[in-house]
């Protein structure tokens, strides 16, 4: 009888062991996929969280070149009202020699307001007029566009601005075009070796 009993727990032995081993299996592989689930969810938390750093840092670059972005575009159109000012300017000049001869008085005031507009528009933004005249030519503002006869005094100074130049804050939107003075260089004199050989050749004659 014990014999027979030793049989039957022998035969449920073998029979729950490779139970045992097939559920010891089968927790490993659950436990390596549960390592890599694990691993691929940090994955995907550390890539949201370098994606988060990288919107922020784009976000305040955005923020911090907004507002070069909006200078550069106010100045772009700055630059396209000049030629619009230069003409009205070009008028007003003639305008205001029609005056001189009792004629054109409406319409210069009527210039006048509109100048006085544009003033307030040009300060508003930053934009102000260049005062190169009666001052030393300055090559990274102005551009030369004529040469007349100066003396010590106003040797290469400005003497007319033939076109406005502006600057835009601290930087030079538009140069303006100018006629500085030269002075004549001085006639050469002849070497004076020469001028005795010249004299004593007329004695000789």
């Amino acid at each position: 009888m014990k014999n027979h009993k030793a049989e039957e727990k022998k035969t449920k032995d073998k029979a729950e062991a490779p139970s045992c081993e097939a559920e010891e299996q089968a927790l490993d592989v659950a436990g390596v996929e549960l390592e890599k689930q694990k691993k691929q969810s940090d994955d995907y938390y550390n890539q949201l969280l370098r994606l988060q750093a990288d919107f922020e840092n784009y976000r305040k670059r955005q923020d911090k070149e907004k507002p070069e972005w909006l200078k550069l575009g106010k100045a772009d159109i700055l630059l396209r009202l000049l030629p619009l000012y230069d003409m009205l300017l070009s008028a007003h000049a003639h305008i205001n020699t029609a005056k001189e001869n009792g004629n054109g008085d409406e319409t210069l005031k009527g210039l006048d307001m509109i100048f006085k507009e544009f003033s307030k528009v040009f300060d508003a933004e930053g934009l102000r007029a260049m005062e190169p005249v009666g001052k030393p030519y300055d090559p990274m503002a102005s551009e030369i566009l004529g040469i007349v006869d100066g003396t010590e005094e106003n040797d290469g100074f400005v003497v007319e601005e033939l076109q406005k130049g502006f600057f835009y804050g601290d930087k030079i939107l538009r140069p303006a075009r100018v006629k500085i003075a030269k002075k004549k260089a001085a006639a050469e004199q002849p070497p004076a070796a020469d001028t005795a050989a010249d004299t004593a050749a007329g004695e000789g004659k």
